[in-house]
């Protein structure tokens, strides 16, 4: 026998399939997005990993595949509630506009981020989830959906007038279907959960691996709103239920009108990856680096397609003692076919993705770099041009993801010549510096390039020792603070290439005090432990 639970949500399911029109391109509807995610939550909170990772993931997947135009899709990262709230009034009066016009307009508001006491939290700034809610209840958008992936979110739909349950059902007579759907990531008592293998939410990224085609169950190249939430609620349960923190359970709530197909996505015209039938039954994982972009759930005797962004691929399916894992190239306009036997065997040691959960990562450089001053006196006769050679070690995600801190031994020296009146004194440069580093590491294009700056400061010991042997060695020890900033990016593995440039000041008091800059442009090839 069907538990009622269960036969609620198949009930539900189908009539969710009953919904409203296919994106814009398909039917003629204008569509709109609100996608915000923040990372900070303010006093009281621990700042999350990849709240707008999975904002730009559903803002991407949702102007490329789900109808909504660039130019109607605002992306509003580490915002406040009332930019949030800004964006959603200027949407509204847009899609009211549209209506009086004879259009048909639909309006999706995605929120990641954190929550408490039935409150969004968006840095220091709160947003009530009641007002958030009366505020899309007349939005002037024939639907609206609301997505909120965050802890609690579930107690949306405790309140007045929405039916809580994990789907919905839909009893009207009318042909389109208008009104407001809110899916939430957990129930009201429920923390929402992150995971470092796939560098987001568990919701959000299931959600987004659905609307990419993984939810098509009718296989007919279009992602519905009931298969996706089906798709996303089943593979948060079953990704969560052995956490620490227990299963997580989204949750649906729904006033509508209506009946009709929302389909959320389209995705058989777009270049990406199939697993065809003939492949064995499973998840294959596809990703770049130690990212992954997207799973494919396989069934057996079936195939599976999903969209994915023209580039380059690695795909992984886990077996009980080993992998299978393959490169794969998807080219813009064209379905690329995982081929069995282009996968090999490889032990578990090898797997792109080296686990879940990691806490702070340690990285040894190599480094080779040039310094020079500022001052042309000072190149000339005192500090000439050194090239210098170091090893560097970081820990990174110190504080929190994308905080590094840094030390650096370095040794260099150079031969100059030191100019007096009638005189040419040559003499031999060498120095030695230690330092330490505290840079913000922020990573782009998927996450193998980074961006980093931060600040830095060095002891320093230099000298130079003259040619002819009556004149005395000298050297010179000082503090020296800096500002450093660079680029990072990940080779294979844990390798990396890393670009820098530092500037820093130095405080010269032999015989008088100066004010002396130099500049030290370096190359390093890093790998992560």
């Amino acid at each position: 026998m069907i538990a009622a639970g269960a036969r609620r949500r198949w009930i539900a399911l189908a009539a969710l399939g009953a919904l409203a029109a296919p994106p814009a391109a398909a039917g003629g509807e204008h569509r709109y997005a609100v996608v915000a995610g923040n990372d900070e939550g303010g006093p009281g909170t621990r700042p999350l990993l990849y709240a707008t990772a999975d904002a730009r993931r559903i803002h991407d997947v949702l102007v490329h595949l789900g109808g909504v135009a660039a130019a109607d899709a605002a992306l509003l990262l580490d915002r406040s509630a009332g930019d949030l709230l800004g964006a959603v009034a200027a949407v509204s009066a847009r899609a009211a506009q549209d209506r009086r016009a004879g259009a048909r307009t639909a309006l999706i508001v995605y929120f990641s981020g954190h929550a408490k006491d039935n409150v969004l939290r968006l840095g220091d700034s709160r947003l009530p989830i009641e007002e958030l809610r009366g505020r899309l209840a007349s939005s002037g958008a024939d639907v609206t959906v609301a997505i909120l992936d965050s802890c609690r979110s579930g107690v949306v739909t405790r309140t007045k007038g929405a039916r809580h349950t994990p789907a919905f059902e839909v009893h009207t007579s009318d042909s389109e279907a208008r009104g407001t759907v809110l899916l939430t990531s957990s129930s009201a008592d429920e923390d929402a959960q992150e995971s470092d293998e796939i560098r987001g939410s568990y919701f959000s990224y299931h959600l987004d691996s659905g609307l990419r085609g993984g939810a098509d169950r009718s296989r007919d190249g279009r992602v519905t709103l009931a298969e996706a939430y089906d798709y996303a609620y089943g593979r948060t349960v079953a990704d969560t239920a052995d956490s620490a923190a227990g299963a997580q359970h989204p949750t649906f709530s729904y006033d509508l009108r209506g009946n009709g197909d929302l389909v959320l996505t389209e995705f058989a015209r777009h270049e990406g990856l199939l697993v065809p039938a003939a492949a064995p039954a499973g998840t294959y994982y596809v990703g770049r680096g130690e990212f992954i972009a997207a799973e494919v759930v396989k069934p057996a005797g079936a195939d599976q397609r999903i969209a994915l962004p023209a580039g380059r691929y690695w795909v992984k399916r886990r077996l009980a003692d080993r992998l299978r894992i393959g490169q794969i190239e998807v080219t813009a306009g064209q379905v690329a076919t995982v081929e069995e036997a282009s996968l090999r065997d490889a032990p578990f040691s090898d797997d792109p993705v080296k686990g879940a959960a990691r806490g702070s990562l340690f990285a040894l450089a190599l480094a080779g770099s040039v310094q020079a001053f500022f001052d042309a006196p000072t190149r000339d006769g005192l500090f000439p041009p050194t090239a210098l050679v170091g090893a560097e070690l970081e820990v990174r995600d110190f504080f929190r993801r994308g905080w590094v801190v840094g030390a650096d031994l370095a040794a260099g020296g150079a031969r100059a010549t030191l100019q007096r009146p009638g005189v040419a004194l040559p003499f031999r440069f060498s120095e030695a510096s230690l330092g330490a580093s505290l840079f913000r590491e922020w990573r782009l294009s998927g996450g193998s390039l980074s961006l980093l700056f931060g600040g830095r400061a060095a002891l320093m010991l230099m000298s130079r020792t003259f040619d002819a042997p009556e004149l005395p060695h000298q050297s010179f020890s000082t503090f020296s603070p800096g500002l450093l900033a660079g680029l990072r990016y990940r080779l294979w593995g844990g390798v990396a290439a890393v670009a820098r440039a530092r500037v820093h000041y130095l405080l010269y008091n032999v015989e008088e005090n100066r004010s002396l800059g130099y500049w030290e442009l370096a190359a390093a090839v890093a790998y992560d432990f």
